[in-house]
Parts: structure tokens; sequence; C-alpha cells
């Protein structure tokens, strides 16, 4: 395993485009490179390993799922991490905190041991959702602790403000790097830390051991595995499906549409093909073609709990086999 591996913290609120960036940094990857992206979400199911699959050599995956990195802490973290360096061997990491995390717990956890020597943390990334800001709409504290440290604040989804909104917006927030864009787009030398590269030298440090969790399976195809989880920050519920269920689209965005939900994630095996769609509070999803298929997946939060039965069985009923 090298040592000094340059470290990307890519921060930011749900929604703001974090999973968008990586998947265009991904895009961009040197060719000769080894790269590894350690995602955290919210809920238990693992979306966005789902969203940024790729078929490009020299990139590995791996999730801690179960909320905030900084709070799940211990094994999951420590371990997930060292599993996926060990694989990896990577020349970078990127890491991507849940939208509803603590990014500045996780910057002082990654500057400690063992990971010291390891590890080479650059400035982080915070990627902001630019329109929701113009709106009035209130930056989680958890997120505003982390913008003084942050080595460039990405203003996504700003296509719709004029200068005079970005000049208003701008001024409310600390005087760092600032680029506007959308859809997640960085060009790749303004990544910060970007020219940093891993030291040939072997690391000597003792990382955490432990056994990867062993994948749920379906005793039965025809039904999901589904998950749930409640903290201070929300509700979570999220399904797998066996790669054979298919979904018919429209009864899957009429189901979405009579929802209050607060964040959507989709890997949908459906009747148009293999799809992937996210969106924020109950809004229309944008959906995108999907290299994996291993499993349909789906997730959403709320705010308070919900009827998990009812949910599923509303779920269950936008199958095709269930129509047909």
């Amino acid at each position: 395993m090298l040592s000094d591996i340059p470290t990307h913290l890519i921060a930011g609120p749900l929604g703001a485009g974090k999973t968008s960036l990586i998947r265009h940094l991904l895009a961009h990857k040197p060719p000769a490179e080894r790269w590894a992206v350690l995602i955290n979400e919210f809920g238990q199911i693992g979306l966005d390993q789902a969203l940024l699959s790729t078929t490009r050599d020299g990139i590995s995956l791996a999730e801690v799922p179960g909320g905030c990195l900084c709070c799940v802490n211990g094994a999951p973290f420590q371990i997930g991490l060292a599993r996926l360096l060990r694989k990896a061997r990577p020349d970078r990491l990127l890491i991507e905190p849940s939208g509803l995390g603590h990014p500045a717990a996780l910057l002082k956890q990654l500057a400690e041991p063992p990971w010291v020597g390891v590890l080479a943390l650059q400035p982080s990334v915070m990627v902001l959702d630019a329109a929701a800001l113009a709106r009035g709409e209130p930056l989680a504290q958890s997120q505003q602790a982390a913008l003084g440290a942050a080595g460039l604040l990405l203003m996504n989804k700003a296509e719709a403000l004029d200068a005079t909104a970005r000049a208003v917006l701008q001024a409310q927030l600390p005087p760092l790097p600032l680029l506007w864009t959308s859809q997640g787009r960085l060009d790749m030398q303004a990544l910060p830390g970007i020219a940093a590269h891993a030291s040939s030298n072997e690391s000597v440090a003792v990382l955490p051991q432990g056994q990867a969790p062993l994948a749920a399976l379906w005793p039965d195809p025809s039904q999901p595995i589904c998950q749930t989880q409640s903290q201070p920050e929300g509700w979570s519920i999220g399904w797998r499906f066996h790669p054979s269920q298919c979904f018919d689209l429209i009864q899957v965005q009429r189901w979405l549409a009579a929802l209050d939900w607060r964040r959507a994630k989709l890997v949908l095996h459906s009747n148009t093909g293999w799809l992937a769609g996210n969106a924020l509070n109950a809004t229309a999803l944008e959906w995108q073609a999907s290299e994996w298929r291993a499993d349909s997946r789906l997730e959403l939060i709320f705010k308070a709990a919900q009827d998990a039965a009812s949910l599923q069985a509303g779920l269950l009923a936008c199958r095709k086999s269930a129509r047909t």
C-alpha cells in the first residue's frame, strides 16, 4: 500500500451535487492512475456505489452505510477504509460523506492515527446548491461548520443565477476560492490538491482488520430486501430487488409523486431499461441510463418515520409483473 495518498473530501448538503462531481472527476481520471472512492450514505441500502458504477479501469468503490462517517466511527468506517486501501492500492482517494453528516469532524478524524502518513489530506471541496441558497434555504449547521476549512466552494446548479444574484450570494459566504457550475462539472486542474501525488514508499501503518459484511441474498427473488433507519436527522427506507424484477417507470413516477420525501435515489430495472435517478423534496426525478445491473435499489429519506408496510405495498404494485 502506498503512503501519503492524496485524499479529497467532497462534502456538501443533500442533493447539492456531490455524486455528480465525483462522477465527473472519475470520467476524467488519468488512465494510468488508480483511484478509490469511499462513500457514506444516510440509509442502509447504498445507492451511490450503484450510481457511480462504471466499467472504466482503475476505479474502486466502497460504501459505509448508515449515517455520518464520523458518527459511525470505530469498526465500520475504520475497517471499511482500510479494506478499500488494501484492495485498491490507490494513487488518489475521494471520500463522499453523507449530506446529513459532519464534514469538519470527519476531517479531524482523518488527520489522526492510524491515518497519519497513510493519507495526505488535501483542501476539501464543499459542493453547494447555489439555486437553493439563492432562494433563502438555510445551510445546516454541520455544513456551515465545514465551510471555513474548504479549499473550494463549488456553487452547483447555478445556471439560472445572473451576475447580480451570484454577487449577493457570494457576499454571504466566507472569502474562499469559489467556482460556479452546473451538473457537478469541474475542470480537473481546479480540484484542490490535484498536483499532489502518493509516495512510492510502502506504508508501515497498522490499519484495522476485519471481515467484509456479507451481502444479503434473496430467499425469494420476487420479494425485496428492505431496511429502515431512524436518526435525529431523519428517517430512511431502502429496498434491494433481484435484477429479474422489472418496474413500470410511469407507475414508479406516480408512486413517488404521491409521497412527501426529502430525498430519493434509485437505480432501477425498468420497462425502458436500466435507469438511475435522484431528486430532492418530492420534485420530478432526473433520469439517466445506468451501467449498474446487479440489482434494483431505491432509497427514500423522510423528515419523520413513515408506514414502511404501506410504502412497500405501493412500490410492489409498480412492478411490471404485478400489472400483467
